[in-house]
């Protein structure tokens, strides 16, 4: 019997990096997965791979930013699986600068894909749980479901030149410890896993110019500038990043049975790093 069988994971974000390697790690221990990304073929590939690997899993694609994503990424698991078990906030991307250079539009985009998207999805999900919930608990079972939101040792510490992103990563621990009191008696377990330096193309060094993404129309810089780039990987204890295998690893922990107990907690994966 695999560790979570049967259940139902819903992953933003899951179509590259980290989202993609906690979607196929949720697969392997049996969970069907909702798989999300910007880009529909990305989304696409990690389903056939999930599928071709015996597993079941289906394509949401679009920006979680867009105002009915959540009611359509809930409906298409609730439609689809029959259910709602986990969900994981894992899109993201960052807009840097220092604050007297910021525009209220950057910082704006950064609160709308860290921080509102998922508030999206947790109220449009909020109605079915507490509906599955409440005949489990007339049954007399005891099912446990998972929220993991994802922030960032930006938001655990702050960070220069990331007023924008920082505040965002840090209001989701306020969503965490709020929402781990609001659904505990829906036995919702909500915890947050902050990401220290993690080798995805958000950590790639901005010099790279093939490193860039469009969003809504516009060409948003990937990466980091090297000189940022060397000063983390500097400082951090295990003296390397992590892969985003090792950081799926890392929110897995919350997905996991082994969690059924631990709710409203911030764990940062980062090889020991914190700013």
């Amino acid at each position: 019997m695999k560790r979570l069988d049967n259940k139902v994971a819903l992953i933003t974000g899951s179509g590259r990096g980290i989202g993609r390697a906690l979607a196929l790690k949720l697969a392997r221990e049996g969970a069907r997965i909702v798989v999300n990304d910007l880009d529909e073929a990305p989304a696409a590939a990690v389903v056939a791979e999930i599928k071709a690997n015996g597993g079941s899993a289906i394509a949401v694609p679009g920006s979680v930013t867009e105002k009915d994503f959540g009611e359509r990424f809930v409906e298409a698991a609730m439609t689809t699986f029959g259910g709602v078990d986990i969900i994981v906030s894992n899109a993201g991307y960052t807009i840097d600068s220092v604050i007297q250079k910021m525009t209220d539009e950057n910082f704006d985009k950064m609160i709308d894909v860290h921080l509102k998207a998922p508030f999206r999805i947790l109220r449009a999900a909020a109605e079915p749980i507490r509906v599955m919930a409440k005949k489990e608990a007339q049954e007399g079972r005891e099912v446990f479901r998972k929220v993991v939101l994802i922030s960032s040792v930006a938001g655990t510490g702050g960070n220069v030149g990331q007023v924008n992103y920082s505040s965002a990563k840090a209001g989701l621990i306020g969503m965490t410890k709020s929402l781990s009191k609001e659904w505990g008696r829906y036995k919702v377990c909500v915890n947050c896993v902050a990401f220290g330096l993690i080798g995805t193309r958000l950590a790639q060094a901005s010099e790279n110019l093939e490193a860039k993404i469009e969003i809504e129309g516009k060409t948003i810089q990937m990466g980091i500038p090297s000189a940022s780039l060397n000063a983390f990987r500097a400082n951090i204890p295990l003296g390397r990043e992590g892969t985003p295998e090792e950081a799926a690893d890392g929110v897995y922990l919350f997905c996991s049975p082994e969690s059924n107990y631990v709710s409203g907690q911030v764990v940062i994966v980062g090889g020991g790093l914190s700013l």
